[in-house]
Parts: C-alpha cells; structure tokens; sequence
C-alpha cells in the first residue's frame, strides 16, 4: 500500500478504528489486539478504546503468530474465540452478532460467514480449537483447522460482501460505503 494501512483515513477514523468500533458494537465479551509492524503508532491511535493491546515481535513469521499472541489473553472463562481481520472495516455489528448468535445456538464448533457461497471472516472457534490454534505455522490464519474439521462447520450466509472483502491493495481502497 505505500503506507500503514490501519492508519489510513475511513470516514471519520482509520480503517484499524472502524473494524475496532464494530466488534465493541457487537456482543462480543473481549477485545483483543494484536499489533506488528509499527505498533507503537497504531496504539497511540486506539489507546483509548476499551480493548486488551498486545504486540506480536514476531509479526515478520505469519498470520499464525498474531493468533498466539491473542490467545495467551484470552480469558480463562472463554468459551469460544473469533479471529477477525483489522483490514475488514467494513464487517458490521450486525453481522457479527448474527455470527455469533448462530454459533451459540449450534453444536457446532467453528461458524465462518458465507456471502454468495465464498467463506469469509471473521471466524468463531469454540475454545476446545484453543491448542490447534496454538500450533499453528506461518502466514495463514485458521483456514487450517477449518479444512481439517469439515463436519464442525457451520456456514452462516450473510448479507454483506463486508466477509469476504479486505484492503490489500490500492484497488481495494477506499472502499464502498
């Protein structure tokens, strides 16, 4: 992007507090944020939000090592933890709880949102996926342990093609509102 992406201008924040500001909207218990590259500028940014800020050193590994991270303060009382993506700014309160609401009234242990039959994020993992996530490798979120536990899945079709959308590039940016 030629620039610090989570800091970029989105309406009348940043893309890193517009994603923030939807999952406190949400019925979500705990927030916590996992920084990398430039963290100390992105936490002047959100220190006043009421979430858990912690800083991945070893960002530069993957995706995999933000997810440890945020897992050593996960509460002990969790029951379940949802992955979701600073780059998503655009994934609503309202989606998020219908994500969540679904997950909490399933058997199943991992809820994805689907928008026209495309998995997206975020994703709830019941608590019982804690260590799998924990021994994950490299760049890649839990899209592991989503293809190795096909039959505890359940796909919650949403409205918004917000799940399946993120700023990666120039092109992406700014995006719809």
């Amino acid at each position: 992007m030629g620039e610090l992406k989570q800091l970029m201008p989105l309406g009348e924040s940043t893309i890193i507090e517009q994603a923030i500001d939807n999952l406190l909207a949400s019925a979500v218990d705990e927030l916590i944020v996992v920084l990398g590259h430039k963290a100390e500028e992105i936490k002047r940014v959100i220190a006043t939000k009421p979430v858990k800020i912690t800083v991945n050193p070893n960002y530069g590994q993957g995706m995999s090592t933000s997810i440890m991270a945020g897992l050593k303060l996960v509460s002990s009382q969790a029951q379940a933890v949802m992955l979701a993506l600073g780059d998503q700014p655009l994934v609503d309160s309202q989606t998020i709880n219908r994500l969540t609401a679904e997950f909490y009234s399933h058997d199943k242990g991992i809820a994805l949102p689907t928008y026209q039959d495309k998995r997206g994020n975020p994703v709830v993992f019941a608590i019982k996926y804690k260590a799998e996530l924990l021994e994950l490798k490299g760049d890649i979120g839990g899209r592991d342990i989503v293809k190795r536990h096909p039959d505890d899945i359940l796909e919650v079709a949403v409205d918004s093609e917000s799940v399946i959308t993120d700023i990666d590039t120039r092109d992406d940016y700014p995006p719809p509102f």
